[in-house]
């Protein structure tokens, strides 16, 4: 599935008459980052969607919706080789979507991250909860005050305005399934 999210930005943000120097205040992004992202030159981080999307006043999955053909039959499986996946800035960690879209209540993600890296630079926050278990490999996840290793079948829930990221400490990829609601992306 190719989404062309640049695209989708700029769109939204000249339908709102904003100019990128406009947008980039609102976000506290630069005017070079948000034109190279309107230009799919850099992909943008998570944090940086999420500035994005707020300042727009659009849900975060508004980026990754599918062209209205696209949806005409929904079949409620989604096959392994058919999930669609979200890209990050972080290109070691792999997002699959579990559902058919992004236009549910709850989002539901298989998330796969190489050793050493994490989910992202810092610690980010959003609306909702969530709720996570290992798979395979060592997560530890990292909160403001505290931090959990969890090692394969462990599982977390916790209120996603807690600051969190996720940190692959094992030698393998560490493979988890992840549950938030709202959705965040």
């Amino acid at each position: 599935m190719n989404i062309d999210i640049g695209a989708k930005i700029r769109e939204m943000r000249k339908s709102k008459n904003l100019s990128i120097a406009e947008l980039a205040e609102m976000t506290g992004l630069s005017t070079g980052i948000i034109s190279q992202i309107e230009r799919d030159m850099v992909t943008p981080s998570v944090v940086t969607f999420w500035k994005i999307s707020k300042a727009l006043e659009v849900s975060f999955g508004y980026f990754f919706d599918e062209l209205e053909e696209e949806k005409e039959v929904v079949s409620p499986v989604v096959k392994r080789d058919h999930r669609k996946t979200i890209k990050t800035s972080n290109r070691n960690a792999l997002y699959e979507l579990l559902s058919q879209d992004l236009n549910r209540k709850i989002e539901f993600l298989y998330i796969t991250i190489k050793p050493g890296d994490h989910s992202s630079d810092g610690l980010v926050t959003h609306e909702g909860e969530e709720c996570g278990v290992v798979i395979k490999g060592r997560l530890l996840v990292k909160m403001e005050n505290e931090e959990y290793i969890l090692e394969e079948g462990d599982s977390i829930y916790f209120d996603s305005t807690t600051p969190h990221r996720y940190v692959n400490v094992g030698d393998e990829d560490c493979e988890s399934v992840w549950a938030m609601t709202p959705p965040s992306f």
